[in-house]
């Protein structure tokens, strides 16, 4: 079956992969277009372009998706099928080219999660378990009908790092599963009971500020659903300090937002119980260990 593979982060990586080691043929490869970054202003491409290059894989970087030359690009691929890992919302007229139609894969167990970031709202609201699922594409963002889902435990020292990583391996599985469903039409359908539906929107810097006011579980959840990007923080001092690891811990018992530290611990207070930082990074500083930190910062 002849494939156009839309993607642009590392999480679309290992889809790519596979349906490149398969038997199906990649005729084309949609990525974002090179960006200009940093100081100096540097060109950088996207990680699956970079794939691309090192496969040799027909690449198009479309500044427009609604382009009529890009539209006419895509229609002479003569794709069956128009697969989707991590980009753009897709216009109606670019979707419904392919024969056989375009699914994407979603990180969350649809309808839940619904929006940019499920993964971190999975992890920020404290789940046990999250998924993957592929389904068909709709003009409604995430609500098109399901093919396929398979489900994967949170494990308690999970954050956003390792947990994107395992998802987008199992991911891949269940993208070359659902292009074989696709192709041998042994699929079924289930639609999405938009009753169920909750959201996952982007990821703002309000969101990532903490508030030592909630729950020392709130507090925790946050830190590992924004680690290691881009990361929870708290002010001190006009000082930004971001957090990329915690535990809970009911010693010492501190008032919310109160600090205690010795020489080589650090402790905040929660609203109920205390949450104890393990890797913190001061503004404009790397990220270390707490024990590190404390030989040249104090926050008392």
């Amino acid at each position: 079956m002849k494939i156009a593979f839309f993607g642009t982060p590392d999480f679309a990586i290992p889809s790519l992969k596979i349906l490149n080691e398969s038997k199906h043929q990649i005729v084309g490869v949609v990525t974002a277009p090179d960006k200009q970054r940093g100081r100096g202003r540097k060109v950088s491409y996207t990680p699956i372009k970079k794939f691309a290059l090192e496969n040799n894989l027909y690449l198009l970087q479309p500044e427009k998706l609604n382009n009529d030359e890009f539209v006419d690009a895509l229609e002479k691929l003569n794709a069956d099928l128009f697969v989707i890992v991590a980009f753009r919302i897709l216009p109606n007229r670019v979707f419904t080219i392919p024969s056989k139609g375009s699914f994407n894969l979603h990180g969350s167990l649809l309808p839940k999660y619904r929006g940019a970031a499920p993964i971190q709202w999975a992890l920020i609201n404290g789940e046990k378990e999250t998924g993957v699922t592929t389904f068909f594409l709709k003009e409604k963002v995430d609500t098109g009908n399901i093919i396929a889902q398979e489900k994967i435990i949170i494990n308690k020292d999970d954050n956003l790092g390792t947990l994107h990583d395992k998802m987008s391996e199992i991911g891949a599985e269940l993208v070359l599963k659902t292009v074989k469903q696709i192709e041998s039409n042994s699929y079924k359908l289930s639609e999405q009971d938009n009753s169920l539906a909750t959201p996952a929107p982007k990821i703002t810097k309000e969101i990532c500020k903490i508030n030592w006011e909630k729950s020392a579980e709130e507090i925790h959840n946050l830190i590992r659903g924004l680690s290691p990007f881009p990361g929870a923080f708290f002010i001190n001092k006009r000082r930004q300090y971001k957090i990329f690891k915690s535990a809970i811990t009911k010693t010492p018992q501190l008032k919310a937002g109160e600090i205690n530290q010795t020489k080589k611990e650090l402790f905040i207070g929660a609203n109920d119980q205390t949450i104890q930082i393990l890797e913190i990074q001061p503004e404009g500083r790397k990220r270390m260990t707490t024990e590190e930190f404390l030989r040249g910062y104090s926050l008392s």
